[in-house]
């Protein structure tokens, strides 16, 4: 066990180092285009762009500016924002913090309600239930997160009033801001997780191991519980965790329309504003949640199916 913690940390470490590489090929050099003319406009002079590059030292070497940079990053130092006129750390761990809050409550309330769906849809394959719960999940599922959330406005805050239209806690936190976009998120994501669970439970419900402990007379929530559960979760477990990865950059929309201070929304600023410090702060960060994530769900793998090994 042991082993495959250290060599899958290993991996992961390996992985960011290429896509650090391949970013900083991207946002650093001209391969796609004169970072000077991205960062001053294309009305600056060219004096003004070498003095520029001197400044920032784009006149060094491209791989010891990438291990620079890549040094820096690693130390905490994430360079200065021209759009915020701050330091990017500064700017990014409050907007990465609430982004976490939002995802917290999202997560809170869309995993118990898509895993306990999927089960009991799964359970009950081809009856009432299953195909009620199949049907609202993929209905759900199919409106996009800027449709709903019109939708939810029009209603919780136009019409019911009950809601505030806008989340940018101008006024200090207020949980109620909150309901409203993790309220579009769940909505949008809860049926996609319930059908993976549902299409899990259903094949592991048919499998010849479960149909012996049913014939032996084993009580049926025991059956469930023990034996059907822990095998059908590893494929939601895997959905789950890239779902992280969605909450933390692809909520952009959810963010914008509610002016909702995230993760998200500050990675369309950094590229409306051309922030390339900051956009490759946030892109670095995204990464590193990406792989930790995958790294957890294949080493969470053989917690809930210790027949699996990763050689």
């Amino acid at each position: 066990m042991v082993t495959l913690v250290l060599k899958r940390i290993g991996f992961m470490i390996f992985t960011m180092i290429i896509v650090s590489l391949i970013l900083f090929l991207l946002l650093e050099t001209e391969l796609t285009g004169d970072p000077a003319i991205r960062v001053l406009g294309q009305f600056s002079n060219e004096e003004q762009r070498e003095l520029w590059r001197e400044q920032h030292g784009y006149n060094q070497p491209v791989m010891w500016r990438y291990v620079k940079w890549l040094g820096n990053f690693a130390t905490g130092d994430l360079g200065e924002s021209i759009r915020f006129k701050g330091p990017v750390a500064d700017v990014m761990l409050p907007r990465l913090w609430n982004t976490a809050i939002l995802g917290f409550w999202t997560f809170a309330i869309m995993i118990p309600l898509s895993l306990t769906l999927g089960v009991l849809s799964g359970m009950k394959e081809g009856s009432l239930l299953d195909r009620s719960i199949s049907v609202f999940g993929i209905l759900t599922t199919s409106v996009p997160e800027f449709a709903s959330a019109v939708i939810f406005s029009a209603l919780f805050v136009f019409t019911l009033k009950w809601l505030p239209g806008t989340s940018s806690m101008s006024g200090g936190f207020e949980f109620k801001q909150l309901i409203l976009p993790a309220m579009v998120l769940v909505v949008y994501d809860f049926g996609y997780v319930a059908r993976m669970t549902r299409a899990s439970m259903a094949e592991v419900m048919t499998s010849q191991y479960i149909r012996t402990a049913v014939l032996k007379g084993l009580p049926y929530r025991s059956v469930i519980v023990k034996h059907a559960l822990r095998n059908a979760l590893i494929a939601p477990f895997t959905v789950i965790m890239l779902q992280i990865n969605w909450l933390l950059s692809g909520v952009i929309v959810v963010e914008f329309f509610f002016a909702y201070k995230g993760f998200g929304a500050l990675i369309l600023e950094a590229s409306l504003n051309n922030d390339i410090a900051l956009l490759e702060a946030c892109a670095m960060v995204a990464v590193c949640v990406a792989v930790t994530t995958q790294t957890i769900a294949d080493i969470g793998y053989t917690f809930l199916n210790p027949r699996i090994r990763f050689k």
